[in-house]
């Protein structure tokens, strides 16, 4: 592949979207000498790459997941190290309130990775009322980061390595060898799309053939009371519902049953409740669910209300100070991740569940490799 000669507008690869798989796919790409132009109709990322709790649940994934989630793992820790945002190997800590809970993190457990706590020990690890905790886990390999640090930092660090970005400039068309945008036309040897939601704004015929919809998030931040630091994301057993290392077996069957006979209002809400706490001691609080491929902006109030309720039956504070509500958003499929390469030289990615932070670095980095026939990149390259 050619980079730009005589004046033409040309790059050895173009990204569509700067979100987490975008700038994973243009991190692949200049560490391989490649010319890189990034292209995003926004001026910034802004999407679920600066949405979310910056949790990097690499220990709750199984399968392909967890393949591409050790490989961002890495990458993570070298762009953290490189790029100059916070990032810490803290692993996880997952509270557990129901007998129903500590039977699905025992079954997980035997897998390795996991080491179970007892009440007192998760106690003195985490600020936990004492009222109801019957112990719970500590998930060795997770990271966190500040999303909204971390993506701005990744951007600044392309760009020095001499990633070209394009900010306020919409792709509108997309074809083997050619990128055409709002602000002219470019010339490629190859193309990735890393649109997530925004994949049928682009490409309408893969989204509904493939099924991607939206799903949206209520999510906010707090200022809490907290006696010492939350020193690591901390999950609940409507977490382990979720995610596919816990999601599956009759542990976890029973478990849900459980959780939505006792409590249908939070089930209403797809409750995801979990936390963390960014460097300035402010805690992410949520989230909630619900899917379409056009999902109303409106956000209930019932929804932000029982994360706060929640939280302090959890924790030892007082009732926090809601500092920002958002919604968040992500792209949603019957699959796992969208790899599709049906046009010749236009590869087109996606993680179509909630856990793009965990796995788009290494589901970027694989999925060029593979679809562009590069090797793999030389260690200690930046």
């Amino acid at each position: 592949m050619n980079g730009a000669q005589g004046g033409q507008d040309s790059a050895d690869l173009v990204v569509v979207g700067s979100g987490i798989v975008g700038l994973g796919a243009a991190y692949a790409a200049v560490r391989r000498g490649l010319r890189v132009v990034v292209v995003d109709r926004s001026d910034a990322p802004v999407g679920a790459t600066i949405r979310n709790f910056g949790h990097l649940c690499i220990g709750a994934q199984t399968g392909e997941a967890r393949r591409y989630a050790d490989a961002s793992r890495d990458l993570w820790l070298r762009l953290a190290r490189d790029a100059g945002f916070w990032l810490r190997e803290s692993g996880t800590l997952v509270a557990a309130r129901l007998d129903e809970e500590v039977a699905v993190l025992e079954r997980a457990a035997q897998g390795g990775g996991i080491r179970m706590l007892d009440a007192d020990e998760l106690r003195r690890r985490a600020p936990l009322r004492a009222d109801g905790l019957r112990g719970g886990a500590h998930i060795e390999t997770d990271l966190q980061t500040d999303p909204r640090a971390a993506a701005s930092a990744i951007v600044r660090h392309l760009s020095a390595l001499g990633v070209e970005f394009r900010f306020r400039t919409a792709a509108t068309e997309v074809g083997t060898g050619t990128v055409r945008t709002t602000r002219g036309t470019i010339s490629t040897g190859a193309v990735v799309v890393a649109a997530n939601h925004d994949v049928d704004q682009l490409l309408p015929d893969l989204a509904e053939r493939v099924g991607v919809e939206r799903c949206v998030l209520d999510m906010m931040r707090v200022a809490a009371d907290l006696p010492r630091p939350l020193p690591a994301p901390l999950l609940t057993g409507w977490s382990l519902v979720r995610y596919g290392r816990f999601a599956e077996g009759p542990e976890a069957g029973a478990l849900r049953e459980r959780l939505h006979g006792e409590r249908p209002d939070l089930a209403a809400f797809d409750l995801n409740q979990m936390y963390t706490q960014l460097p300035d001691g402010t805690l992410i609080l949520g989230d909630s669910h619900a899917t379409a491929t056009a999902p109303l902006p409106f956000q209930p109030e019932a929804a932000f209300a029982s994360f706060l309720a929640e939280a302090e039956t959890l924790f030892e504070t007082s009732t926090p100070r809601v500092l920002e509500r958002w919604q968040g958003v992500y792209a949603k499929g019957p699959q796992d991740f969208l790899v599709d390469t049906g046009v010749e030289g236009v590869l087109v990615l996606a993680a179509t569940t909630g856990i793009g932070m965990t796995t788009g670095l290494g589901l970027a980095e694989e999925n060029l490799t593979a679809a562009f026939g590069w090797t793999p990149a030389m260690e200690g390259t930046s």
